[in-house]
Formats: structure tokens, C-alpha cells, sequence
């Protein structure tokens, strides 16, 4: 019996061994743009495929391409290539598109109207597979409001000139009541929905006592209650100067507008050294008196010691600080009386101001 099971071993491995070495090419790997539609799974050896582009794709040649499946279970290679087909794109959009004048196949062009134009048209366009788009570009028309209506116990202003029964978007107009009346809003417009501003209502506006500022004073005013539109007009004291609108004007919230600031005046913080200052340069004793107004620039003189120059830096007066720059270096008593001639502020200008470095000590006496 032993012979006999042997033999029947042996066949099975014979059998098993046939059919398993057979080899087969699996769904061949494809650049974009060719059809995989009609392609299977799975291929026998001597097998061919015929490659075609997509709808929508352009081939590289006219030639047919065609794969084989080979006994080691790989394709032979092809140099199909698919490109996609371009839609020409319209010739008032080009500047937009970054001087492109085709766009591909599935590209998609969206789009939108300036404020105060309604859109008559698709809003996107699609490029299909026969190089056309799938709609046509919009068209922006532009939006008319009709005029506003007529404001009781008043009158409305137009920024500009009108005709016919209609206003364009974006215009707009001045509400304007009997005297002593006040509109709870001043303005109106034609609105990019094609509707224009409803009137405001007119109503009697006060604005209370107006108060004085520091540093400065009222002119001319009289301490009573001002009506809607009414001005008051602020000035400063000596050697201050007036920062913001002099006059203030009572609005229709019943509030004043915004008063000024008086600005203060600086002192030069150095007791020795050289300054240009309102066109000269002098020495800081021969400034007198020691005031700088309120947004004046005073130079001051560094010194670049690796090359042996001066430089200047400029610093301005703001409300009563003039910040002495981090470079300056105050002389002694000593080198100012006998050395000046060697000063920053005396010696030749470097051709180019150094960078930025970390703040200096003062030298005192």
C-alpha cells in the first residue's frame, strides 16, 4: 500500500503546481485624462488594451495605444498622454485672469457685481468637454432707487443735480428741518436693494452750556443752551497750540462735536550741547527762552565713534515731552569749555547715519 499513497501525494502536488504558476495583469495604472471605463480587473497574459482619452481630453497622437499583458504579469508601457481641451475665455474677462486667454476643461468661472448692480445671468459657467462654457457671462445692471421721499417740516439736499423720478445707487442726500428743528438722522442715500433712505423725523435739539478746556478758553460765547447747528469757537493760551477743530457745533444727537486739545509746549532736557531748531543752529545756553511748541522738531548731534562723524536725530515735541535720543551723550563741564570744537555737533557729518544701538550714558560733570 505504501508505493500507491506516494504516487497520489506526489499528483497533487503536480496538480497544485500547474495551476497556480499561471500569472495575470491586474487593471493597468493610467495617467490622468484616459478613459478606465472600460478596462477590467483582472487580465490574461497576451491580452491587449486599446488606451483612449476621456470626453473632455484631447490624445497625444492619432495613433492608437495599446498595452499587452506579459508572461511576468506586467504591461508594456505606453506614451499616451491626454491633455484637457480649453475653453477660450471671454476677452472682458482676461485681465482678470492674469493674462490667461484659455482655461481647461472643468474649470469654473464664478461671478459677482459690484455693489449697487444686480446680476441678469448665471453666476458661474462650467467648461465642458467640447471646449465651449456652459453659460454665458452675466450682466451687471446697475440699481436705481426711486427719489426719497419728500421730509415734512424740512426740505432734502442732493449732492448732485437730479432728473426723472430716479437716483442711481450710492448717491445721496442731505436732510434739512425748519429751523429750530433738528433731523434724528442728516443723511440718506439710494441703497444697493434699489430703495431709498426713509425721511427722519424733525425735532427741537438742544446742546447744553458748553464748558472750557485746559489750557485754552471760549470766544465770544455766551454761557446759555445752543440750538441745533449753533458754534462755538475755542482758542489757547500762550504758547500752546490748539490740537483738533477750533469750532464745535451742537449736532442733531443734542451733543456737542468734538473739542480741541491745547497742546503744551517742551524744554530742551540738555544743559550742554548743540541743537538745530527752527532753522539754526545754536548752542542750547542761546536758546531763550528754553520752549519748543507743541509738534516742532529740535536735531540733535551724535557721535559715531568707528568712524570718527557726527550725525544728527531728529525728536519732536508732543504735548510738553521731547524725548532726548538714546545716541546723544551730554558733554562735561570740562570738554564743553574746552574741547567743543570737538562735539559731535562740530566735527565733519558722517555720510550716512549708523543703525540703531543701545541707549548711551550720559556724561555729566
Amino acid at each position: 500500500m505504501a508505493p500507491t499513497v506516494i504516487l497520489l501525494v506526489l499528483g497533487h502536488l503536480a496538480l497544485y503546481t500547474t495551476v497556480t504558476s499561471k500569472k495575470v495583469c491586474g487593471r493597468p495604472s493610467v495617467a490622468d485624462g484616459i478613459d478606465i471605463l472600460t478596462l477590467k480587473r483582472v487580465y490574461e497574459v497576451g491580452e491587449e488594451v486599446t488606451l483612449t482619452c476621456e470626453r473632455g481630453y484631447l490624445p497625444s497622437t492619432a495613433t492608437p495605444h495599446r498595452m499587452t499583458c506579459t508572461s511576468t504579469g506586467a504591461w508594456t508601457q505606453s506614451d499616451l498622454a491626454c491633455s484637457p481641451k480649453m475653453c477660450p475665455i471671454p476677452r472682458p474677462l482676461q485681465p482678470l485672469a492674469m493674462g490667461r486667454t484659455e482655461a481647461p476643461f472643468k474649470s469654473v468661472l464664478n461671478y459677482t457685481c459690484d455693489d449697487g448692480y444686480i446680476m441678469q445671468g448665471a453666476n458661474e459657467s462650467r467648461c465642458l468637454h467640447d471646449g465651449t462654457w456652459s453659460n454665458p457671462p452675466p450682466l451687471c445692471k446697475a440699481v436705481y432707487c426711486p427719489l426719497p421721499k419728500a421730509l415734512r417740516d424740512g426740505r432734502i439736499v442732493h449732492d448732485k443735480p437730479v432728473t426723472g423720478s430716479n437716483t442711481m445707487y450710492g448717491q445721496g442726500w442731505t436732510y434739512e428741518c425748519n429751523t429750530p428743528k433738528a433731523p434724528s438722522y442728516e443723511r440718506g442715500s439710494c441703497m444697493a436693494d434699489g430703495t431709498a433712505t426713509e425721511p427722519p423725523v424733525c425735532r427741537e435739539v438742544s446742546c447744553s452750556i458748553p464748558t472750557g478746556i485746559p489750557n485754552g478758553f471760549i470766544t465770544f460765547a455766551v454761557k446759555r443752551q445752543h440750538g441745533y447747528k449753533e458754534k462755538v469757537r475755542y482758542g489757547c493760551n500762550e504758547h500752546y497750540v490748539l490740537d483738533g477743530e477750533a469750532e464745535i457745533q451742537c449736532q442733531n444727537t443734542g451733543n456737542w462735536s468734538s473739542k480741541p486739545v491745547c497742546r503744551a509746549p517742551c524744554t530742551v532736557g540738555i544743559k550742554r550741547g548743540r541743537i538745530f531748531y527752527n532753522a539754526k543752529k545754536l548752542w542750547i545756553a542761546d536758546l531763550k527762552p528754553n520752549r519748543v511748541l507743541h509738534g516742532e522738531h529740535v536735531v540733535f548731534y551724535c557721535m559715531n565713534r568707528a568712524d570718527r562723524c557726527g550725525y544728527p536725530v531728529a525728536s519732536t515735541c508732543n504735548d510738553g515731552t521731547l524725548p532726548i535720543p538714546e545716541c546723544f551723550e551730554e558733554p562735561g563741564k570740562v570738554e564743553y569749555t574746552l574741547s567743543a570744537k570737538n562735539l559731535p555737533s562740530e566735527i565733519a557729518m558722517c555720510a550716512a547715519s549708523p543703525p540703531a544701538s543701545p541707549t548711551s550714558s550720559s556724561i555729566s560733570a
